[in-house]
Order: C-alpha cells, then structure tokens, then sequence
C-alpha cells in the first residue's frame, strides 16, 4: 500500500524519512478558514482532517487505489489567541513577543486515512519560551526562519534557543507526533521499512 504525506511541510518530510518510511509528498489546495469562535483544538483537528479529505477525494479521482493518506495541521495558541504563521517581520516578531516568558501551547492534528479507516487525533504540547528582548526577536526574524511556522518560530532550528522546555512530544511542536503517528498507520496497514512497533 502507497503511503502520501499531503502536506509541503519539510518538516514532516524529515520526520517521515527519520522513521524510515516510503512515501510520496502531494499537497492539494483546501480551505483553511475556520469559524469564528473555533477553538486551538479543534482547529488542527478539523484541517488536518480536511487536508487528508481533500488529498484523498483528488487521488481517488485520479483512479489511484490502495493508498493511505496522511493529513496534518500544527496550531500555536497563546492567550486564546492563535498564531498562525506571521504576515510579515513585524507580525513576527509581534508573536514572539507574546510568547516571551510565558507557556504556550502547541495542537498538531493528524488525519490518517485510507478505503478502510479513518483515524484523527490531536496531541497538545506545551512550550515554555525564556524572556525574549524585541532586538532578539528581530535578529531571529531576520534569519528568515519564522516566516513560513505557525507561532514564528522553529523548535528544530535556531528557534530552539528560545525554548526552556517542554511538556508533552517535541516532535508534535516539529510539525508530526511521531510515535502516535507510527502506531496510527501500523492500524492502516503501512509499516516503515524497520518497523519497531
């Protein structure tokens, strides 16, 4: 069974290939406006799920069969605000101001789903970043590394400086919470070319 990572994220690329898996990045184009009062949560839930969805009707219709798709989506939320990822250097460096000092919390949703199952799940990390002066902010920013992460940062990169710890799975903050997503397609029928598990 083909495995598809419908997502561009090189991130989640990384994490995939880290586990040893074999599969073929697509990203299909979906609607990522929410509803107005939609909390964190349930945020990354439901674009995780329309990603796969979307990914899955588009292939279906190409006539690809036995396949799995994999759907995802990471949401930072800070204040009941959520960042998602920044407008510009000063929407930048306006989120890590808010996230200095304090706890924030990281949603990824993840969506498996293929002819015979469909699995969704949520896992929620909570990051605590040391203070931040706005000249730090604006040296990170100018490395160009936030511009493309939700909350503007990167917890595999130079963003790691920020970070003083976390609770619950770093790779989940990464972009794709690899263990719970190792054990969601083993249920689907796809294991890794050193299955472990």
């Amino acid at each position: 069974m083909e495995l598809i990572l419908a997502s561009g994220s090189p991130r989640r690329k990384e994490i995939l290939e880290n586990m040893e898996y074999r599969f073929t990045v697509r990203t299909f184009g979906c609607s990522e406006e929410l509803e107005e009062g939609t909390g964190p949560e349930s945020a990354a839930e439901i674009l995780a799920e329309r990603k796969a969805f979307a990914a899955y009707e588009k292939l279906c219709e190409e006539g690809k069969q036995d396949f799995t798709v994999i759907g995802s989506d990471t949401i930072v939320a800070s204040q009941g605000e959520i960042l998602g990822k920044p407008q510009n250097k000063n929407d930048a460096v306006r989120m890590l101001l808010k996230l200095s000092g304090k706890t924030h919390s990281v949603y990824t949703g993840v969506c498996v789903k293929n002819e015979k199952c469909e699995e969704i799940f949520v896992k929620e990390t909570k990051v605590e970043f040391y203070p931040l002066t706005e000249e730090m902010c604006i040296r990170y920013v100018e490395t160009g590394e936030p511009m493309d992460k939700a909350g503007a940062y990167g917890i595999q990169g130079l963003g790691s400086a920020f970070v003083k710890r976390i609770d619950g799975d770093f790779f989940s903050v990464m972009g794709l919470p690899a263990a719970e997503t190792a054990r969601a397609l083993k249920r689907a029928g796809i294991l890794s070319e050193k299955d472990i598990i």
